[in-house]
């Protein structure tokens, strides 16, 4: 992902507040619920000692806890020198919110630690990450009921074995401690399809947005992905799985940005391929076929659809009058900030907000999650029934029609759901209905300003139903 801009401390989580503000204007909740649901309800700051090489590494770490009206919470685990206790409480609540607009049935909680990996080797990073987990432990702050972290920016399966594993050792007898955290590997009791859940999400939405006629005729499109022309900053996972899902829908990718350079080719570049090429170089400049270009003006060059894929603030005030799309898709957290969003949404550009559209990636982390609960793959019980009822219905067709079917039609009616399948349809339905939530509240209410306005207070909504539910505020 791209290193582009920072946040100065104390400004990220002031954003949220102020979307949330805006949005709880238009909800009937009484003030004292409004007051709980906004702020964080538990904040862990540590620092600790982490031996590398003959020298001691003290590493500043975060775990916050935003809210308890559902439990476990639920969120990512950042490993970025740019780490700080705001930007952690902002993506603590932005997942509260976004686990309640996908009906995740997780509260919002979110990690840091403030160390570069880039820069620190995969022994220090064990230790570091197991060391971590050992606080949380001591804390109460990590547990299958309790909080249940998942990859971040800079962190990925291996960091999360690393958690799991630790977890089991401080609690051996625990049957269920593999669902203390998600974006395991597969063979750590991950489930197929979590590594391309964020990228596939944001296609899923995107796609969904695609598809409403009146909407695409006011932003002057034709309905659908294909032949429209997107740029996509930040080619870590989430944007490269964008990129990926996005080509294969036949979106023109034009442009893609990165934290070392950005490519542009007017005709296309192919993801895959450019991913290929960095494995090879280790960059994505200098792709063949593409003219290489400043990592900022690519976010101006003029497209259909922009996806900043990295961190917050990329679209801000000093650059917002220059950007050149119909729509913006946030696949990264904050990647506008609200001044900017004002000047965008007064130049007619439509923008699919965060809190919905990345929330691929915790909507399959609660796939992986009931799958660590109930101890069974997906797909295991049903797939070879299916599969022989499919032969038998085909069978019988043939039989009463006197025609025998393609191998190609056989082949696609014969198959059963596996795991990957199920994860991919329960996320696809996930994205469509979520979509159609907020875009309902939007066309519902003209007072409301923005799709991001309507998702906070879709969320907001359902978050009060839970705890008036609950009892706490009778």
């Amino acid at each position: 992902m791209s290193d582009i801009t920072e946040k100065r401390e104390g400004e990220f989580f002031e954003d949220v507040l102020k979307y949330f503000n805006r949005a709880a204007k238009f909800v009937n909740i009484s003030e004292g619920l409004l007051e709980q649901i906004k702020y964080c309800n538990s904040v862990y700051r540590m620092r600790f000692p982490v031996k590398v090489g003959d020298d001691y590494q003290v590493v500043e770490a975060y775990r916050v806890e935003h809210s308890h009206h559902r439990l476990p919470t639920k969120g990512g685990i950042r490993f970025s020198t740019a780490v700080n206790q705001d930007e952690v409480m902002a993506l603590a609540a932005l997942m509260t919110y976004k686990c309640a607009i996908v009906d995740v049935p997780f509260g919002g909680a979110k990690g840091g630690i403030k160390v570069s990996p880039r820069k620190t080797s995969p022994e220090a990073m064990e230790k570091i990450t197991r060391r971590y987990t050992s606080e949380l432990i001591k804390k109460n702050f990590i547990g299958p009921g309790i909080d249940v972290p998942a990859p971040d920016y800079g962190s990925g399966e291996r960091e999360m074995a690393w958690i799991a594993d630790t977890y089991a050792t401080f609690y051996p007898n625990e049957l269920n401690a593999l669902a203390c955290v998600t974006g395991k590997p597969i063979s750590s009791g991950g489930i197929r399809g979590r590594r391309e859940a964020t990228g596939l999400g944001v296609y899923y939405g995107v796609r969904e947005a695609l598809s409403v006629e009146s909407d695409c005729q006011k932003w002057g499109l034709s309905t659908g992905i294909s032949g429209k022309t997107f740029i996509i900053q930040g080619f870590g996972n989430v944007g490269f799985h964008s990129a990926k899902f996005i080509h294969e829908g036949g979106g023109k990718i034009i442009a893609i940005a990165e934290w070392d350079g950005a490519v542009y080719n007017a005709n296309g570049i192919d993801p895959l391929a450019l991913e290929a090429h960095r494995q090879k170089t280790g960059s994505i400049t200098n792709f063949p076929g593409a003219e290489n270009f400043d990592k900022y003006k690519a976010l101006e060059i003029e497209c259909d659809v922009l996806v900043p894929a990295a961190l917050e603030n990329q679209i801000n005030k000093e650059n917002v009058h220059n950007i050149r799309c119909k729509i913006i898709a946030e696949a990264a957290n904050g990647p506008v900030t609200p001044e900017a969003e004002e000047v965008l949404i007064k130049k007619g550009v439509y923008i699919i907000p965060d809190i919905y559209l990345n929330a691929g990636g915790v909507t399959v982390s609660y796939f992986e999650w009931l799958k660590n609960l109930s101890h069974v793959r997906f797909g295991r019980l049903g797939k070879r029934y299916d599969e022989a009822a499919g032969k038998n219905m085909i069978s019988m067709v043939e039989e009463m029609t006197g025609k025998s079917a393609s191998d190609v039609q056989k082949s696609l009616i014969e198959r059963g759901a596996d795991e990957q399948d199920l994860v991919y349809s329960g996320l696809e339905e996930t994205m469509i209905s979520a979509y159609h939530d907020i875009r309902t509240e939007f066309v519902g209410n003209p007072e409301i300003p923005d799709l991001r306005t309507a998702a906070f207070v879709v969320a907001i909504k359902k978050i009060a139903t839970s705890y008036n539910t609950l009892g706490v505020f009778p």
